[in-house]
């Protein structure tokens, strides 16, 4: 078995390797073994093949190693094993997921009348808040969709969901879901630095006004390839004109309008109708811990359900279950206000800046260096840019040689770095979560990148 040394951050095993060191795991006998015997088997066979999130060279992921008052929420939370979808299984749960989420809008600066559910990711969140907008969308053509279901619109094929070309692959996934299907997704055009253009956004509703009916348009606020933030209050603007819904996809960006000078990217935000957010990324809060904002807390009405034992109708007590699907749900919300009160405010934004300014630090110095291609100014903690070989090659070869880069650096072990696509280019990507990286971490890494490509041609 490979084991982890030095300042590797996963064994870079193979996955065939990874399996084989795994098999007695998963091997289950009549006859139990001893908790020392099991975490020696564990410290052996799994640990080595885990990601260390928490070293400097790590940079190609949203993940992050829990902060202390996270991590202290989430063990009593464990201990205590709570469900807190109503108040009948767990009174303090139900209401202390109730208060954050309160609190949880006046810190992003959302209106009194917003409201806010735990989801289990930020995939979740944006299907739901997409199943609400075709909900709303019934209502005003006369129907309930939780009753009549999409049949209720004599068919589907009118029904269109507007977005970036560079929106979470998680919108499909939304689409798919609710019963639109993939030909619901209207990619929108983007400028130089990956915004949704609103130009683009005005013509696509014009086009499509004879045949189609948009019923929600989502604005990325950080979208996962490159980091960038839709202008939210223009979008928000066609979409108050339209009569849409719109929705904000946060998962990654939202954290960052926390931080004074990065704040005004933001603006808009509480004219949106839903957004989502994951504090499990910047906020080293353990997985899963994501939210999703309303606007106005009384559109979760669309996804209450009552039963005779529970979520009873009749009950007034703080029941979180009846604004999203779980019907046994964690105490997430206690990582999370463990973790703001650990770090307090301040302490929070401190953490928030270190990625920032990796990020910017590592823009400048591959800017003024000919041996990169920068594609895109960051609005957040991403940067994608290609090698260019100082001797040169044919622009058909590029794709190949930051695909070879990223091979070759990910089987070594000592350091991630992650690849995607922008337009029709392959890039590679690197991404600063964590406050422990520093531009100097980049920098390292996009030479290494770049040497790498000196061997490969």
């Amino acid at each position: 078995m490979r084991k982890k040394t030095g300042g590797s951050i996963y064994s870079g095993a193979s996955p065939e390797e990874v399996a084989r060191d795994l098999a007695p795991l998963v091997d289950f006998r009549d006859e139990g073994m001893s908790l020392a015997e099991l975490s020696a088997l564990v410290e052996e066979r799994l640990l080595p093949h885990l990601m260390r999130y928490d070293r400097p060279s790590f940079q190609s992921m949203f993940n992050a190693f829990p902060e202390s008052g996270a991590e202290y929420g989430a063990r009593t939370a464990l201990e205590w094993n709570q469900g807190v979808t109503n108040w009948q299984v767990s009174p303090g749960g139900a209401m202390l997921e109730e208060m954050c989420c309160k609190a949880i809008c006046r810190l992003f600066g959302l209106d009194e009348a917003a409201g806010a559910t735990f989801m289990y990711c930020g995939t979740y969140a944006n299907q739901q808040a997409l199943y609400m907008a075709l909900h709303r969308r019934a209502e005003v053509d006369g129907f309930d969709l939780a009753r009549k279901g999409i049949a209720g619109f004599g068919g589907a094929a009118r029904l269109k969901v507007l977005c970036s070309s560079d929106a979470h692959f998680s919108l499909r996934h939304a689409a798919r879901t609710i019963g639109i299907g993939e030909e619901g997704i209207v990619e929108l055009p983007v400028d130089g630095n990956r915004r949704v253009e609103v130009s683009g956004l005005r013509r696509a509703l014009d086009e499509m006004r004879a045949q189609a009916e948009a019923f929600c348009v989502v604005a990325t606020a950080g979208t996962t390839s490159t980091g960038a933030v839709d202008p939210v209050r223009d979008i928000a603007a066609v979409c108050r004109d339209e009569d849409v819904w719109m929705h904000v996809d946060g998962a990654y960006g939202l954290a960052y309008s926390l931080v004074p000078g990065w704040n005004p990217l933001f603006a808009g935000l509480e004219l949106a109708d839903s957004v989502s957010w994951d504090p499990h990324k910047q906020f080293g809060v353990p997985i899963p811990n994501s939210i999703l904002f309303a606007r106005r807390e009384s559109d979760f009405a669309r996804m209450a359900l009552h039963s005779d034992y529970f979520n009873i109708e009749e009950s007034d007590e703080p029941n979180p279950g009846l604004k999203s699907p779980p019907s046994t749900r964690p105490l997430t919300a206690l990582s999370l206000v463990a973790s703001l009160l650990h770090q307090g405010l301040a302490g929070v934004r401190e953490r928030l800046k270190a990625p920032l300014a990796a990020v910017g630090g590592l823009h400048a110095r591959l800017g003024s260096d000919k041996g990169f291609e920068v594609l895109h100014e960051p609005d957040t903690g991403i940067l994608c840019f290609r090698v260019i070989p100082s001797g040169g090659v044919a622009e058909e070869r590029l794709d190949e040689l930051q695909q070879g880069i990223y091979e070759r650096m990910m089987a070594g072990g000592e350091r991630t770095i992650s690849i995607t696509r922008i337009g029709d280019r392959k890039a590679l990507r690197l991404v600063a979560v964590s406050p422990s990286v520093s531009a100097d971490d980049l920098i390292e890494t996009a030479v290494a990148a770049r040497d790498m490509a000196t061997g490969m041609i």
